[in-house]
């Protein structure tokens, strides 16, 4: 059965124009490994750590994809964002190294160092009430006010094609190293990562299957899928997986991980703290909520994930305050 692509979808061939757009200016994120990762998991972990990226998370390969597109007059109109805080700080890197002026709507609950890092490259911060405020139609009424561009956080073409980049990179060090993989983790928020790595193993490693990692009370993309059609949750309590807190999966990207998403695993606050002190004692990393939730997957030993598997997961962020990671080595202490 051939699959009909709508023409406004992004491709690989996206995914492929992204990676020649960041050569030189994204990092080359290391692909890691540990013995005790896998004893814990039952699997071969492999760990793509993108809190190596700048920023210290994935975004920013969304966000330099996008914004090196934008001609002259686009630059000189400056972007607005709309961001909890990675997509923030890889929209301000960005801007800050094309010259563009970039104005984030951010949450006020949004963690103090993704606030911090914002501002630091360059930034305005305009912050709103997430109880009370739409953030998608206030980052329009002010990119539309300031006649600049609006770049959202997942739901964007070229945005999810840079996003891709992680899994071409990544499958080219398994091939260096000679791994098949069987199946790849990644955190699932409004979906752009994992659309991006969707593209890509499509075209480059259809073998593998792909999976996400939600945290309960947001797993609008578990629901989606079961449901065939864009689910959006109800208001639950906040989550400290703050950059997976989207309410509902996004058009593209939905349209995009529909097509081979083989299942969504529901991460508790507690698991990902106990997997963010795993990988501080382990590797020397440190991870936020979200970022840890697809280790925190692998590591709970989900039925579908068979013993001995070759497994990729994605360390998606490791921008967190220091009272949160505080909790996670308490956590594991206990």
């Amino acid at each position: 059965m051939v699959l009909e692509i709508p023409t406004y979808l992004p491709t690989y061939l996206d995914v492929a124009a992204a990676k020649r757009r960041l050569q030189g200016h994204a990092n080359v994120t290391p692909l890691l490994r540990h013995e005790r990762l896998d004893e814990i998991s039952g699997v071969h972990l492999y760990l793509k750590n993108e809190t190596a990226q700048k920023s210290g998370a994935f975004k920013y390969r969304g966000a330099y994809s996008r914004l090196s597109l934008l001609n002259e007059a686009e630059r000189k109109g400056g972007v607005v964002a709309f961001s909890s805080g990675n997509h923030a700080q890889g929209i301000a890197i960005a801007a800050k190294e094309l010259g563009i002026a970039a104005t984030i709507i951010m949450p006020s609950t949004a963690p103090l160092k993704k606030k911090q890092g914002t501002l630091s490259h360059g930034a305005k911060i305009v912050e709103y009430d997430p109880s009370t405020t739409d953030r998608a139609k206030l980052a329009a009424d002010i990119a539309k006010q300031k006649n600049a561009t609006l770049v959202p956080p997942f739901d964007d073409k070229y945005v999810i094609a840079g996003q891709g980049t992680c899994a071409v990179e990544l499958l080219e060090q398994c091939v260096e190293r000679g791994v098949k993989l069987d199946a790849l983790i990644t955190p699932v928020g409004g979906g752009g990562l994992c659309a991006g790595i969707n593209l890509a193993f499509e075209h480059l490693s259809p073998h593998t299957k792909t999976y996400g990692g939600e945290p309960v009370g947001y797993d609008d993309h578990a629901k989606s899928l079961r449901a065939g059609k864009r689910i959006t949750n109800a208001p639950a309590p906040l989550s400290l997986c703050d950059a997976l807190m989207a309410p509902t999966p996004g058009k593209i990207t939905f349209e995009i991980n529909r097509r081979r998403l083989s299942g969504i695993f529901p991460m508790t606050d507690e698991q990902c703290l106990q997997a963010m002190a795993l990988a501080k004692e382990t590797l020397d990393i440190t991870l936020e909520p979200g970022g840890a939730i697809a280790l925190a997957a692998a590591l709970s030993r989900p039925k579908r994930i068979n013993s001995g598997s070759n497994i990729v997961v994605i360390l998606s962020g490791g921008n967190v305050d220091a009272e949160v990671f505080k909790c996670a080595k308490a956590n594991l202490n206990t």
